[in-house]
């Protein structure tokens, strides 16, 4: 879904709009700043509602206003902290975007869209050619092959699973589950502000580890069965799965994390 709605803009862009037949033409998301309403979650109630953006190059982040003439913002997001993914299916419109960004240590979560398929994949690149240029500027030395992997990316995988708490004998619990590089987040609903928890994924060699089953003696009192525990340094981490499939393709990701070698500082 995702690349069929950028595909979508690029090919209407190339051959509607005719963007990229004019040389030294300046592209709409390589402005400077950019500036305009999106459709906005609110974090409690769960309504939709306008809200005023403004992103902007110079000053390294994106900002929005819960009314269009505010003088002050309701949150200042800096461009090296966010992640942004086309979510249709998760927020239930076809231009859905999630924004994900660093607060108080925290990961929060913002839902928008626009009724305009144009104006989000719009959106969507201004925050990547800007998040390009911040790296520019700090890593002068690199090139743009090396940094545009350090862009937006997708998550590895998002679903439900059941989990217990660090006792092992509370019940298990459904929650939705986002796999993010090494970040494991869990959320009692997948489109909540901020997690409940996460397990970070460190590698094999500093006694991280993921397998399928539950310790014996484990309780399972949930609705499913099909478990899996990943072991850490400080504790061990108990889910299960609805289905034997789901479980190996969560092992499966667990596993090509555990397996990666690179450097992985946890902040």
């Amino acid at each position: 879904v995702v690349l069929a709605n950028l595909s979508k803009q690029w090919i209407r862009a190339k051959y509607e709009r005719k963007e990229f037949s004019k040389p030294g033409k300046s592209l709409t998301y390589e402005s400077e700043t950019r500036e305009g309403t999106l459709m906005k979650r609110g974090r409690d109630n769960g309504q939709f509602l306008n809200r005023r953006f403004v992103l902007s190059e110079r000053e390294g982040n994106l900002k929005y206003y819960t009314k269009y003439d505010a003088k002050e913002p309701k949150a200042v997001i800096k461009v090296d902290t966010i992640n942004a993914t086309f979510q249709p299916e998760k927020i239930g419109n076809p231009n859905g975007l999630q924004i994900t960004y660093l607060k108080d240590y925290s990961t929060r979560n913002i839902f928008v869209y626009h009724d305009s398929g144009k104006e989000i994949v719009d959106w969507f690149n201004s925050i990547r050619a800007v998040q390009l240029q911040y790296l520019r500027v700090a890593f002068p030395g690199a090139t743009d092959a090396e940094l545009v992997p350090k862009l937006t990316r997708n998550f590895v995988k998002e679903g439900y699973m059941e989990k217990t708490g660090p006792r092992q004998t509370e019940g298990f619990k459904k929650r939705w589950f986002t796999l993010d590089q090494r970040r494991l987040m869990y959320f009692k609903d997948p489109l909540d502000a901020f997690a409940k928890g996460e397990v970070f994924l460190g590698n094999n060699d500093n006694h991280y580890s993921a397998s399928a089953g539950l310790p014996p003696g484990t309780h399972c009192n949930g609705a499913w069965q099909y478990g899996i525990t990943i072991e850490t340094p400080d504790r061990s981490f108990l889910f299960t799965c609805e289905t034997e499939s789901d479980q190996l393709d969560w092992l499966k990701h667990f596993k090509n994390v555990s397996l990666k070698s690179h450097d992985y500082k946890h902040k």
